[in-house]
């Protein structure tokens, strides 16, 4: 296995138990207030772990910055992702089973991949659809519920939105992949944080104690905040689409947390649901992509080593620093990275 998918697979696991962990919280905190204590205590752990980096100025932990072009999209994918995604979760876990729940969070790959290829032009392959089609399945069976019941299932529809959220997230944070991990995390996290955590203060929601606080920092720094420094690290080598497919085995890691910590019923149309979506994300997994292509002129910044698309003129292991790609055309397996964003 690479290491960009482990990256992706990390951030999975770490995201996918913080989905039953927030929901044991949610009995204790109101949801705007734990959408902000969640994203503060990543924001604040980040500020930690990048102090440290900062003491220890090892020159194989360097990374490249963010630019004042890069500004716009961080500051979209943090309304998007960091403001409107939590507290729409949050919502929909006050009354939707945090399994169920976990599973329709599945959702977010396939709003991730159909944003990258209807909006962003990201190559999406026949394979990757249909496995958006089946994850889609999956989603719809847990919605209904499996009764006909009159309503409108707000709970589910919120889960939905904060998919589409965090798919227009994943998206913008592409745009600025090549800039440090650490900080965008960082900068996403106290930057929602703040602004969650006035909305409910403003709108009369108490603090809890401090133990409940703590938990909820911990569980915003690990599901929220280390697991979007392995997605940044993701998304610049394995694209958008293909970075929310492995992504997508989040819901499963949460739905499994769920029936076990929660005593949540194993349903049918959990087992069902399950079966839809077990068969979108395997789609995803092994797909695979191999074909000529050809490499325009090139420049940019961002941490590298000398492998086949970086042959410029120094040894250093991996290091950062503006270089030019000059133009060449080759053969290998290749995914939609900061160097094979073309056409097809």
């Amino acid at each position: 296995m690479s290491l960009p998918i482990s990256f992706a697979l990390g951030a999975a696991l770490l995201f996918g138990a913080s989905t039953p962990l927030a929901k044991a919280l949610l009995h204790h905190v109101d949801p705007l207030l734990l959408a902000g204590v969640l994203y503060m205590g990543s924001g604040s752990g980040l500020a930690l772990w990048w102090a440290l980096r900062w003491w220890w100025r090892s020159e194989s932990f360097h990374e490249a910055s963010l630019t004042p072009p890069d500004l716009p999209w961080l500051a979209g994918a943090i309304l998007a992702g960091g403001i409107a995604g939590p507290v729409l979760l949050l919502i929909g876990l006050k009354s939707t089973p945090a399994a169920a729940a976990s599973l329709l969070l599945n959702l977010e790959g396939v709003c991730t991949t159909m944003l990258a290829w209807g909006v962003f032009k990201e190559h999406v392959s026949l394979r990757l659809a249909v496995g958006m089609a089946a994850i889609t399945a999956g989603g719809l069976v847990l919605s209904w519920g499996g009764r006909p019941e009159l309503g409108v299932p707000w709970g589910a529809l919120a889960i939905v939105g904060a998919c589409l959220a965090w798919g227009i997230d994943n998206n913008l944070t592409r745009k600025i992949s090549a800039g440090d991990p650490l900080q965008i995390a960082g900068l996403k996290g106290m930057s929602a944080g703040v602004v969650n955590l006035i909305g409910a203060l403003a709108a009369g929601a108490q603090m809890p104690g401090m133990m409940m606080l703590l938990r909820a920092a911990v569980v915003g720094f690990l599901g929220y905040g280390v697991s979007l420094v392995l997605f940044v690290f993701a998304l610049r080598h394995l694209g958008t689409a293909r970075t929310g497919a492995y992504f997508s085995v989040a819901p499963f890691v949460g739905a499994v947390l769920s029936l076990l910590i929660l005593d949540e019923p194993l349903t049918l149309q959990f087992v069902l649901a399950a079966g839809f979506m077990g068969v979108g994300v395997w789609l995803h997994l092994t797909e695979q992509h191999l074909h000529a292509h050809w490499h325009e002129s090139l420049t940019h910044d961002h941490r590298h080593e000398h492998d086949t698309h970086h042959q410029h003129g120094h040894q250093e292991k991996s290091h950062t620093h503006p270089h030019v790609h000059h133009p060449q055309l080759h053969l290998h397996p290749h995914y939609p990275d900061l160097h094979h964003r073309h056409g097809h």
